[in-house]
């Protein structure tokens, strides 16, 4: 009853004007992103972020949410009508909405993506309204040991759970450790890499990291690829699915809605990961899966579904343990934290208008970009023939205007073009760029968290084993090492053995 209570003086916050005009631009702002393609959340958040230095916590926090639903919304439009997924999550929706749109069933296709979508996101919102509360209860009893473990298992899951290459993904998440530590020690006064830049005394800002990331890079990445626009073209009829389209679309989108709630809870789960497993699901479960991949509804339906609720279920970590599990969850905890907001378990009692004014406002966009994407299908396909000879140029403009604005400093500029040729080349050479940004979000936390514990226990590295929920996380954590490290080692012991035959 105090849940539903606390529910609706949520929706008081989230529908005063300036809210719900920041939930409607969020809302919109995502669906045209997922839209486009060679944008996606990550980039576009970045590039609002500095903008969000003047709104309040809740404005802010609210419209970059927006965004983020919003693009899995949106994300779909391009996957079925041009074989080219707006948003990483949507990958996966190529493979059957595509061959939808070529038989003539481009309506249903996109029908049943928006409506999945918006049942996929409205239960994560249940499931996180009701859980916050007794989660953040138990982890308002957390110390500086448990965090550090947690903090170390997220990130782990992080890598091992990485689309590529596991050792790649660790060579990237030590390297955004070791970003994390650039700057004044708060403990010792003294000055770590700093090369001589005052402007490094602070640390390396998160802004230019990340418009050089998946700003530049991105711009640069795709004009060398080159991105196609050829859009399919087939009368866009019968947006909302036939009773046939119903009955073999509800249990993938129940299935989806749990699945990609559990997974987006998990660091490096999220929505791409829940749209796979979807997808490989209902193939397993279906009575005919050699029919997948040639334009059936299930392929659509599940892992639409399970991309929402994974964006939804990404809150929980959030806001109840402030550990960020995605890059675009970091973004919002960075956010959050330059409002001077801390989020974790004392965020729901000390600040209650933002925690449920922003799950309130989620509710209200989910009915939003339902709106957008089903009436709306029109305008989203005359989008997709901007050129992006006009609209690259334009997001490296926006970059240079937001990392300078930061801080009113041509050196962050440099720093945005230094980062924009490293995640180049990380691309170039198939390095992911997640587990960077994660890690360096979380390394000041984890330094702390370390630092903390080690000296409330004079230096003894025991503590983390004598609490049993840092233990239990450390084990798990060196558990995953040891199993992702096992085909490494294998590998090199067959090539020790064929050189030996050899000779």
């Amino acid at each position: 009853m105090e849940t539903l209570f606390l529910a609706f003086s949520g929706l008081k916050v989230a529908t005063t004007s300036s809210n719900l005009m920041f939930c409607f631009i969020g809302a919109m702002l995502g669906t045209l992103i997922g839209v486009l393609p060679g944008i996606g959340p990550t980039a576009t958040i970045a590039l609002l972020l500095p903008i969000t230095f003047h709104l309040s916590p809740i404005e802010a926090t609210i419209m970059l949410a927006g965004i983020y639903y919003g693009a899995m919304y949106g994300g779909s439009t391009t996957s079925i009508l041009v074989n080219i997924p707006g948003e990483a999550a949507s990958v996966v929706t190529c493979l059957d909405g595509y061959e939808m749109a070529k038989k003539g069933r481009a309506g249903p296709a996109l029908g049943i993506a928006a409506i999945g979508s918006f049942i996929g996101g409205t239960f994560g919102l249940v499931l996180l309204m009701f859980l916050a509360i007794p989660l953040a209860a138990i982890a308002i009893e957390f110390g500086a040991p448990e965090y550090f473990a947690i903090m170390c298992l997220g990130l782990t899951l992080i890598i091992y759970l990485a689309q590529r290459n596991f050792l790649k993904s660790l060579i990237m998440a030590s390297f955004g450790l070791f970003l994390g530590v650039i700057g004044i020690d708060l403990v010792t006064g003294d000055v770590r890499f700093g090369l001589g830049f005052y402007e490094l005394n602070d640390g390396i800002g998160l802004v230019p990291i990340l418009m050089g990331l998946f700003g530049v890079s991105e711009v640069a990445f795709n004009l060398e690829k080159g991105v196609s626009q050829e859009i399919f073209k087939t009368k866009i009829t019968n947006l909302l699915p036939r009773g046939k389209d119903w009955i073999d679309s509800k249990m993938p989108i129940l299935r989806g809605s749990i699945i990609g709630f559990v997974l987006g809870i998990l660091p490096g789960g999220g929505a791409v990961v829940s749209s796979f497993v979807s997808y490989s699901l209902e193939k397993k479960f279906s009575k005919y899966p050699e029919k997948f991949g040639t334009g059936v509804i299930e392929g659509v339906a599940g892992p639409e579904t399970a991309n929402n609720a994974a964006s939804t279920g990404a809150f929980v970590p959030l806001f109840v343990l402030g550990i960020p599990a995605n890059v675009v969850m970091a973004l919002l905890l960075s956010c959050l934290m330059i409002h001077g907001m801390q989020p974790g378990p004392t965020l729901i009692k000390m600040h209650p208008d933002l925690f449920w004014g922003t799950i309130a406002s989620m509710y209200i966009g989910n009915i939003m970009c339902l709106a957008f994407n089903l009436p709306m299908i029109g305008i989203w396909v005359q989008l997709l023939k901007i050129p992006y000879k006009v609209l690259f140029p334009l997001i490296i403009l926006f970059c240079s205007i937001g990392v300078y604005s930061t801080n009113n400093s041509v050196f962050d500029i440099y720093v945005m073009l230094l980062f924009g040729g490293l995640g180049y080349i990380f691309r170039k050479l198939d390095y992911e760029l997640a587990p960077l940004i994660l890690a360096f979000v979380l390394g000041p936390m984890l330094e702390a968290a370390l630092r903390q514990s080690l000296i409330i226990s004079n230096g003894h590295f025991s503590i983390f084993f004598a609490r049993p929920i840092s233990a239990v996380s450390l084990i798990i954590t060196i558990v995953i090492l040891v199993l992702a490290a096992i085909p490494y080692m294998k590998k090199y012991r067959n090539k020790v053995v064929e050189t030996i035959e050899a000779e």
